[in-house]
């Protein structure tokens, strides 16, 4: 159309020479136009990103395949682009007010998902302090209850022991809340290291972090629980001393060493006083490790009704293993075996002779009665 204008009016049809100078100026002017259009969609000349958006809506209704091929915007994944939508989505709710619990999941969802660079899975929740600690005491039976517990679905649990409170303080809060589970705002976060029940700044470390914390403690006959000890130590030092000679001081006269980490973690009621200064009674429920053995889902009954948990996990959950002699958590839907402690857990103890065995109970006598009526439960370990 151009050509026969321009032909028509500004030179006359004898001048061949012209007529070509004039197509070819046409022709230049028109691949000029192509490529301008080109370039625009390919991202060279973009104004922004919402008229590039609109643009690549544009061009598919048209359906120019190859024009969208060569937007940078138009092949970005799907993913990101709903990612993208969602987070202008979410930024309408809090507009109109919108508060539900679906929203602030999406919102968690979303920064949880741009935070997380290297991982095609979004990530749920935010890292937070624990509300709850399983703080004592060792070989107790605390990596049962931990295991037992963090089936729970308003449970989510750290599962190496971080020892922050007695041997990492120094690191700082922050360090200590990265290690944390992500959670929502309607789960219970907890870590298990059972040192901090016998560590002496302990109490008022975790009183700094929260007043409010919940602390659970697993409780053993002390006897029992010394031997079991021993016996771990002696399966990573085989050439320690005897039981016997660490126990006592002299075992003639009846004199227990109280020095003898073993021994002192047994003496509850002197541990106990130390946490009394900073925390409530109410706040620290004992579990007994052996109605843990004989009635699991009776004590993490107890325990969930501590924590203001639901009680979901019950008697289905468990099984008794003969072999180990100890409860396991039966086969989850998603695994085909069921879920048993390590081979560290049920181990065989040393033996012991009795008259020792004696000694330690008479030993113990004073402190249980003490520790008896402080929390208000008889153990009966005497």
């Amino acid at each position: 159309m151009a050509y026969r204008f321009l032909s028509s009016r500004v030179v006359p049809s004898s001048n061949r020479l012209s007529r070509r100078f004039i197509f070819i100026f046409t022709i230049s002017l028109s691949f000029m136009y192509l490529c301008y259009s080109i370039l625009f969609c390919s991202g060279t000349i973009m104004p922004n990103q919402r008229l590039e958006e609109q643009r690549c809506v544009h061009l598919k209704n048209v359906g120019s395949k190859k024009l969208l091929q060569k937007s940078h915007y138009c092949t970005i994944s799907a993913k990101a682009r709903v990612i993208s939508d969602e987070t202008r989505a979410v930024g309408l709710l809090n507009l109109t007010g919108n508060q539900s619990k679906h929203t602030a999941f999406q919102k968690t969802e979303l920064v949880d998902h741009k935070q997380s660079n290297n991982s095609n899975s979004p990530k749920y929740g935010n890292k937070k302090l624990p509300n709850a600690l399983i703080v004592g005491v060792k070989k107790g039976g605390t990596r049962a209850v931990l295991e037992f517990i963090r089936i729970h679905p308003d449970v989510r649990a750290l599962g190496t022991e971080p020892h922050f409170f007695d041997r990492n303080y120094d690191k700082g809060l922050d360090w200590y809340r990265g290690l944390m589970p992500r959670t929502l705002d309607s789960q219970i976060t907890m870590e298990k290291t059972p040192s901090y029940f016998v560590t002496r700044e302990a109490p008022r470390r975790i009183s700094n972090m929260s007043r409010e914390t919940k602390l659970i403690v697993v409780v053993r006959n002390p006897v029992t629980r010394a031997i079991s000890d021993y016996t771990q130590t002696l399966s990573k030092k085989p050439d320690i001393p005897s039981f016997e000679d660490l126990a006592f001081k002299n075992r003639s006269q009846g004199i227990v060493d109280t020095s003898w980490n073993a021994i002192r973690i047994g003496m509850y009621i002197l541990h106990l006083e130390n946490w009394l200064q900073y925390f409530r009674l109410s706040q620290i429920h004992f579990v007994s490790g052996e109605r843990l053995i004989t009635d699991p889902a009776g004590e993490l009954g107890r325990v969930q009704d501590f924590l203001g948990l639901k009680r979901i996990i019950t008697d289905k959950h468990f099984y008794f293993n003969r072999t180990k002699g100890f409860p396991c958590l039966k086969k989850p839907e998603s695994s085909s075996q069921p879920r048993c402690l390590g081979k560290s857990k049920g181990r065989t103890h040393v033996q012991i002779q009795q008259d020792v065995i004696e000694q330690l109970r008479e030993f113990y006598r004073p402190f249980n009665v003490k520790f008896y009526e402080m929390v208000g439960h008889d153990f009966r370990w005497d």
